[in-house]
């Protein structure tokens, strides 16, 4: 294992680099078909709450390395990770792939995007 390799493994968190992305266009197509997507929030609890995807779960980027097992995801499936302009969603996404869930990506541009669409949100009172 390269030094570099090693230092981003360490430091997985870390918002920078560049990871597979889906548009909101694409990701609003995969919902409305019908297609099995997982979709994994990673913003503030208190983020998710005010507005999310219909469908996501959260899972606060400081926690997703020790909630992964009860997400159940399954790795067969697509996995989109959220957050709001898609930069926690990178270290998600590298995390996710690092645990075997190569269909990991992240929404380009974030849920900042996907009010720009106007696309279906949920709010949790």
């Amino acid at each position: 294992m390269s030094a570099f390799d090693r230092l981003k493994k360490r430091f997985w968190w870390l918002p920078f680099g560049h990871v597979p992305e889906i548009s909101a266009n694409e990701l609003h197509r995969l919902v409305n078909g019908g297609k099995p997507v997982q979709i994994v929030d990673v913003r503030s609890e208190a983020e998710w709450r005010r507005s999310h995807i219909p469908g996501a779960v959260s899972a606060p980027i400081g926690a997703l390395k020790h909630s992964l097992t009860a997400l159940q995801l399954d790795a067969h499936q697509p996995i989109i990770a959220i957050c709001l302009s898609a930069h926690r969603s990178i270290p998600a996404v590298r995390l996710l792939r690092a645990r075997g869930f190569e269909n990991a990506v992240q929404l380009k541009g974030g849920m900042l995007a996907w009010w720009r669409q106007h696309y279906p949100t949920e709010r949790v009172h």
